[in-house]
């Protein structure tokens, strides 16, 4: 199954309305760094991974017969490196399902194994630019 997000800018600023499909998330840069904070920011987009287990979760559960009732997930991640980029991610996890503890937890370590966006992160996944355009103005 193929994804396709597209990030078009609005005219003269970094404000972004990213959509894939039907559906669209607002991207910009801080103020301080010279955007309107209309939106999350690149590095807030890790947000991506905690989303991607808890969907996986409800998911697993099914498969499993676990009704997940609740899902907290919280990211972590520190931004460092040449050239730099997230590091030491950690991702905390509560998930509340009319289950025992061993099948909850049993259920939180299987979706650590199967979620997407983890272990496209974990496994080295290669981003690569597929076709550039110099547009210029002058």
């Amino acid at each position: 199954m193929m994804t396709t997000g597209d990030v078009p800018t609005m005219s003269d600023s970094s404000l972004a309305a990213g959509s894939a499909g039907p559906r669209t998330v607002t991207i910009d840069r801080a103020q301080e760094t010279g955007g309107y904070g209309l939106g999350f920011n690149g590095g807030e987009l890790l947000l991506a991974i905690g989303g991607r287990y808890s969907q996986r979760y409800f998911r697993e559960g099914g498969k499993r017969g676990i009704s997940v009732r609740n899902v907290q997930v919280t990211v972590r991640a520190d931004w460092s490196g040449k050239p730099v980029r997230e590091q030491n991610v950690s991702v905390d996890v509560a998930v509340e399902a009319d289950a025992t503890q061993d099948d909850i937890l049993d259920l939180i370590q299987h979706t650590n194994r199967v979620a997407e966006i983890p272990n496209s992160l974990r496994f080295g996944t290669e981003v690569k630019p597929a076709e550039f355009k110099a547009i210029p103005l002058r």
